[in-house]
């Protein structure tokens, strides 16, 4: 899975972080469409202090939650985060004031469903900007299996076991390099094309 991760970042361009234990955050949304699960996946790549790479694949969504796909906070529509790498997008900081995680500082790309129903729309208006469209957890223990209100267009963490690892790689990642990450989403096909 790391060799095809890095081939997907390579082939399109994207940076991709060498130095040891300096983060490659990688969401992967599935190509899957089921609307409201975790079916997607966060993904922690990076070298070790031997140059030998690692990674971690948690299951997350990349995706708003039904509910907020049928009330969205903007009047132009939920926000769904648009595939790409965004460079220096986020920092290490407070969830809606209540917990640390990363948040975003950086501008982000992202479609307008304004459609209000089950299906993500994927062709509708897009805007560049920033909307804290941050990277957390659902709940604060255990795992999570429907998205609901835990995404009005943030990547989500299905389990907090494995959210709270992130956030230790995080903080080695900030005390090594800085507070400042980088996050690429890719499509599911966009991997099987770089294998």
């Amino acid at each position: 899975m790391i060799e095809k991760i890095i081939a997907a970042l390579v082939s399109r361009g994207y940076r991709v972080l060498m130095r040891p234990f300096e983060l490659n955050i990688i969401g992967i949304r599935s190509s899957d469409r089921t609307t409201n699960v975790f079916n997607d996946s966060i993904n922690a790549v990076y070298k070790d202090d031997k140059g030998q790479w690692k990674a971690h694949r948690y299951p997350a969504t990349t995706d708003p939650g039904l509910y907020w796909l049928k009330n969205p906070m903007n009047v132009s529509g939920t926000a769904i985060l648009k595939a790409g790498q965004y460079v220096n997008s986020h920092i290490i900081g407070l969830h809606r004031n209540k917990y640390t995680a990363l948040v975003q500082r950086g501008a982000v790309t992202v479609i307008r469903d304004a459609t209000r129903d089950e299906r993500h729309d994927f062709n509708g208006k897009e805007e560049k900007g920033l909307f804290g469209i941050n990277i957390h957890r659902a709940k604060p223990e255990g795992v999570t299996n429907a998205v609901e209100k835990h995404s009005a267009g943030c990547q989500v963490f299905a389990n907090a076991t494995d959210f709270n690892a992130f956030m230790a790689l995080c903080e080695k990642h900030s005390k090594l390099y800085g507070n400042s990450f980088s996050y690429t989403l890719l499509n599911e096909p966009e991997l099987q094309q770089a294998a």
